[in-house]
């Protein structure tokens, strides 16, 4: 992608970026972080949430002192998914999140699922494991390519949530995806035409995806908010690959002598840097409290990044998303 097409991309998907203006508030809770408008559906959400992966498989000490740290410091949005384990997040969910704080948050999960009954189970058994009589957003998840997209749909999965919703058990629907923005701009092409059966798109967002050549930034971001979907942005530090190394569960999934952070970004940069999007909630893994709270304390100190900061940001780490080893769950792409 030559500069001139990507500073052009990059600016586009901008367009509407959210007003830097919101403050805090609280709740019952106590103190809760600026909430964003999701969507169209007139609900607003805390501009931070708590990825579920991360609490599937710390251990349940540190996942059940994360979720209460995720509480204490104003974070109302929770994200999990059926697949997240080995200890599942979803029953962590279950045990220390909804018995107490069901009515004052906002619970998503997600599903692989391939046909219409595999997605009914999974929507069953998440319903039992969260300990919860419905989700706010039920999501299809991890779309790969174009054709993962016709499958699903042939199979029946959309049409098993949209049963779902009527039933009550989930009150809205999305999807999700980090391998290919082809993907997401298929879903979008095939559910084109009248009302959006869909409120949420997850994907990643961060500086590394804005100069790649297949940027779901420059490509997906635009198409969303034409749809008027909102978009949940992830991978906001490439899934740890932004760091010197990574390590989960004891052992070490990355190594780099190169780090992004803090050798050309900083953790703020990426926050900032995503926040500065027009995302309604920007999801963070975090497998203990401390991590948790360093993103809450920069989600407070939040400035907006203008146009000419993001572009600087993405043309420091451009040579990173030619080499393709920090974005390394998606797809090649021609």
């Amino acid at each position: 992608m030559n500069r001139r097409k990507f500073l052009h991309l990059l600016a586009g998907a901008a367009t509407a970026a959210p007003m830097t203006s919101c403050k805090p508030g609280s709740d019952v809770l106590g103190p809760v972080l600026p909430r964003r408008d999701l969507g169209n559906s007139g609900v607003r959400v805390t501009c931070l949430g708590l990825g579920g992966f991360h609490i599937g498989w710390t251990t349940e000490s540190l996942a059940q002192a994360t979720i209460e740290a995720a509480l204490e410091e104003g974070v109302r949005f929770f994200d999990t998914a059926e697949s997240y384990g080995p200890h599942t997040s979803e029953e962590r969910y279950g045990r220390y999140l909804t018995p107490k704080y069901r009515e004052h948050i906002f619970l998503m999960t997600k599903s692989m699922a391939k046909d219409a009954a595999t997605a009914r189970h999974d929507i069953e058994a998440s319903l039992r494991r969260l300990a919860t009589d419905h989700v706010d957003l039920w999501q299809m998840h991890s779309l790969f390519t174009p054709a993962d997209v016709d499958q699903r749909l042939a199979a029946g999965v959309l049409d098993e949530a949209l049963k779902a919703r009527a039933e009550g058990k989930i009150r809205h629907i999305g999807f999700t995806g980090h391998a290919s923005p082809s993907a997401h701009l298929r879903m979008l092409e095939r559910t084109a035409g009248g009302q959006s059966p869909f409120l949420t798109c997850q994907y990643p967002i961060n500086p590394v995806d804005a100069a790649s050549t297949h940027s779901f930034i420059g490509q997906v971001q635009p198409a969303l908010q034409k749809a008027g979907l909102a978009s949940l942005a992830m991978k906001t530090l490439a899934d740890g690959h932004f760091f010197r190394s990574k390590e989960q569960s004891g052992k070490i999934t990355w190594e780099t002598e190169t780090p992004i952070v803090p050798d050309t970004l900083t953790i703020a940069d990426c926050i900032h840097f995503a926040l500065s999007l027009p995302v309604a909630v920007v999801i963070t893994g975090a497998e203990n409290p401390g991590f948790l709270r360093e993103k809450a304390t920069l989600v407070r100190a939040f400035h907006h990044r203008s146009e000419e900061e993001r572009q600087n940001l993405t043309t420091r780490v451009a040579r990173y998303a030619a080499e393709g080893r920090v974005e390394y769950y998606k797809a090649k792409e021609t």
